[in-house]
């Protein structure tokens, strides 16, 4: 399974992440995002859907802290990261789940809350979110930082957003990423470059996956991310394939 496994050193973590020593796991907490009324772009049916359900899974995996929001805007996303950075201070682990519309522009990844217009490419600076916010805000954590991303949809502002400079890159999906701190992992829904779908059903083939499997008392990581990937690999018919880096 490729370099998607090269997690060894955390795989004890883990395992304290989803329950399997519950007497020595410590405080842990979760945010879970989900935006899917988007005021400026098409909504999005399972984001919403996917939070509630891994809400679900993380409160019954015994975290301690569970904080479920949807369809915020810019403004109230920056509030919840700064309070759910204050909550990870004193936490051994910390978990952002989000669900709803991602992008990259020139290298670098934003989430996409629901008032963002991105009339040009550098709106992004000002209406988005960058991953490297997010990742401030679970870097407190003593332990292990997970950051889960289902947002590698197909760019929906890309046809009317204005490019200020030629060379500023708008790409496919979401751009690869190298975690700069020891001890965080990052989660895609679909591998760098790729798009993932949003399904048939009310959830989307990833967070079905996760739910699933991710929170397997005693399963390290390696293996619950490989179930994950190969479950997404078979309910898209090999057109979407998960990545953690």
């Amino acid at each position: 399974m490729r370099n998607l496994f090269r997690l060894c050193p955390l795989l004890l973590t883990v395992a304290l992440l989803f329950g399997a020593y519950p007497a020595f796991a410590g405080k842990r907490v979760a945010l879970v995002l989900a935006n899917s009324a988007y005021q400026n772009a098409p909504s999005l049916a399972n984001p919403v859907n996917d939070g509630a359900v891994m809400a679900k899974t993380l409160k019954e995996a015994g975290f301690d802290v569970v904080d479920s929001r949807h369809d915020l805007t810019a403004l109230d996303t920056r509030r919840v990261l700064r309070d759910f950075a204050d909550a990870t201070r004193d936490a051994d682990i910390a978990l952002v789940y989000y669900a709803g519309h991602g992008i990259e522009v020139d290298g670098s990844n934003y989430l996409i809350p629901v008032d963002a217009k991105l009339e040009r490419d550098t709106d992004v600076y000002d209406e988005a979110l960058s991953l490297d916010r997010v990742l401030v805000a679970v870097e407190p954590a003593k332990q292990l930082r997970l950051v889960i991303l289902d947002a590698c949809r197909d760019n929906p502002f890309g046809r009317t957003m204005k490019r200020t400079l030629a060379s500023r890159g708008i790409g496919r999906g979401l751009a690869q990423v190298e975690p700069a701190s020891t001890n965080t992992l990052i989660a895609y829904s679909a591998k760098a470059g790729f798009t993932a779908q949003d399904g048939d059903g009310a959830n989307s083939p990833f967070t079905i996956a996760l739910s699933k499997h991710l929170t397997t008392p005693g399963l390290d990581v390696r293996r619950a991310f490989g179930f994950v990937r190969d479950d997404v690999l078979k309910a898209t018919g090999n057109k979407q394939e998960p990545f953690v880096y």
